[in-house]
């Protein structure tokens, strides 16, 4: 997933904390202890209420809809599907789905649905929930922006696009028992299945209440109107303040639960939610800021939870904009960056600094290459590319979102370049879903992105550079890159032989650079010690059902 959003046109899974930040919050409203002495630590620890930054306004609660970590991070709690993650070893364990088997080579999953499984209005969760919620998220109509992960289910590509809208492989045998098949054996679809919203249902008579199967950002996603399977229910949405959910008490598992409710808050400015948490407003924070991430470590501090992410940090490029659009001057750009300053000393050493675009945590991808800048090669690039010692510089703009670690980050590069290559480049903020939009038309040059991958495979990370992929606003495309990522490594023998595939789509990626790999992305929180079960994870992935609150 970006962490942002995909397909708005979509960033998918998961833009990263570095450059993820918004507009400043109007935070005196959320400062407040709603009224009383007391904190919402306080308050939340005795009602089992829990707290949390979440970075961002929502851009949707629409399973179908949402892109990014942080709009995932709502729908974990408001929905389920057929399977969920262990928060803490990652491991499938049930969800709606009770059990599931293999069949015809792995490419034939049953899944056995649990009878007590609840929408959260009483109705009980089927089989033909799913079938219909599959092809309503394959519908071009609503536009997913996580469509292409399902594009692994027989039939699911051609049934988006309208070639072939009768054989997808997604099929209703009886309420109790749905089985889909796959067009090759997918050892992560499964992982799809837990983490993506994407795979999850929606309750087909809301949904055609309040607009029908074809409209996005419908009135279903309203608290009068919501209806989910997931722990928890929608109980209030106040836009730029804060939305709440509550135990959903029809779920399967309700009994089981240990809060009886999740407040987020579009923590769009790290300082100030830090301050949130400092003064007991929040138990769990999206960010902690860069400035102030010195001290917690120097102290020390157990509330600060540091963890290295399956994502990368990185420069998209649109390769269709002059000067980009010279393969030597994005080199040129690449080889100027020491990454090792930017991680270790902007960045004061959160990240680890990467020139792979697959972040060194999956399996297969530990081995760097040199990190190390590489002045005489960037400028002999830039001489070869018509700009000797940037003479006849047309400019270059580099877009990033609002706020101060993302600007440091932005700030430092354009000092590495002027340094290094004699050349500006101009610095554009804008407020998050403008910035957004702008990305997903492609209307940019260079853009500070992040992404954090949604399974523990190089296929995540890498599969947003194929040739019509939503995520694909660089206007990259590699016949060959495309085959082995829609072809050959889905049809690979084995394991290693996949993995020598993976590994040449990253060198093809690598060396047309559409994107400059900058580092590894890792999460930093500040939690309080009340709080229970969010153990941190490469995939940034919780499952509420393990979370509770104890009385410190």
């Amino acid at each position: 997933m970006r962490t942002g959003y995909s397909r708005f046109k979509n960033i998918s899974a998961r833009l990263t904390a570095s450059w993820l930040a918004l507009a400043l919050l109007p935070a005196l409203s959320v400062l407040t202890a709603c009224g009383t002495s007391e904190s919402n630590v306080i308050q939340g620890n005795r009602d089992k209420i829990l707290h949390l930054g979440n970075r961002a306004e929502p851009q949707s609660i629409d399973p179908h809809s949402v892109a990014s970590v942080y709009d995932h991070q709502i729908a974990w709690a408001l929905f389920e599907g057929l399977i969920t993650l262990n928060p803490y070893t990652l491991q499938h364990e049930p969800g709606v789905a009770e059990r599931w088997e293999f069949s015809e080579g792995d490419k034939v999953i049953t899944f056995h649905l649990n009878p007590n499984a609840r929408w959260s209005n009483g109705d009980p969760v089927t089989a033909h929930d799913f079938d219909w919620s599959f092809r309503r998220a394959l519908n071009p109509k609503i536009a997913s922006p996580m469509v292409e992960s399902l594009y692994y289910i027989a039939g699911a590509e051609d049934y988006f696009n309208g070639v072939d809208t009768d054989s997808l492989g997604v099929t209703a045998i009886d309420p109790q028992t749905l089985q889909i098949t796959l067009k090759n054996p997918t050892p992560y679809f499964l992982d799809i299945l837990a983490t993506m919203a994407v795979a999850y249902p929606v309750h087909r008579p809301t949904v055609e209440a309040n607009g029908g199967a074809d409209v996005r950002f419908s009135g279903w996603t309203r608290a009068e109107t919501f209806v989910g399977n997931g722990p928890y229910r929608l109980s209030e949405w106040k836009l730029q303040q804060h939305l709440a959910v509550v135990k959903n008490e029809a779920y399967w598992g309700a009994d089981k639960l240990g809060l009886e409710g999740l407040i987020y808050y579009p923590t769009t400015n790290e300082s100030t939610e830090e301050k949130m948490f400092r003064t007991g407003q929040l138990h769990y924070t999206a960010s902690v800021p860069y400035n102030k991430l010195p001290s917690y470590r120097a102290a020390e501090d157990a509330r600060l939870r540091s963890h290295p992410l399956a994502g990368t940090g990185f420069l998209a490029i649109n390769t269709h904009r002059p000067p980009l659009d010279q393969l030597a001057v994005r080199r040129a750009l690449s080889l100027a960056v020491d990454r090792d300053s930017l991680a270790e000393n902007v960045l004061t050493g959160t990240v680890r600094a990467n020139a792979r675009f697959v972040p060194w945590t999956l399996p297969g991808f530990e081995n760097q290459v040199s990190t190390a800048a590489d002045i005489e090669g960037a400028r002999a690039l830039l001489a070869e590319a018509g700009y000797p010692n940037g003479e006849g510089w047309p400019g270059l703009e580099l877009s990033f979102p609002h706020s101060g670690s993302s600007r440091k980050s932005a700030v430092a590069l354009q000092q590495m370049w002027k340094d290094a290559l004699n050349i500006e480049v101009t610095l554009s903020s804008m407020e998050w879903q403008v910035y957004l939009s702008n990305y997903y038309e492609s209307d940019y040059q260079l853009a500070a992105m992040g992404w954090v991958n949604s399974y523990m495979d190089a296929a995540d990370s890498l599969r947003q550079f194929v040739t019509g992929d939503p995520n694909n606003t660089t206007h990259f495309s590699n016949a060959r890159y495309d085959d082995i990522m829609q072809r050959l490594a889905p049809q690979a023998a084995d394991r290693d032989e996949r993995l020598l595939l993976m590994r040449e789509a990253e060198e093809l990626m690598l060396a047309h650079l559409p994107a400059i790999p900058m580092y590894t992305q890792a999460s930093q929180h500040l939690v309080h010690p009340s709080v229970r079960g969010l153990p941190p994870n490469p995939l940034r992935y919780y499952n509420f059902r393990y979370v509770a609150l104890t009385n410190e």
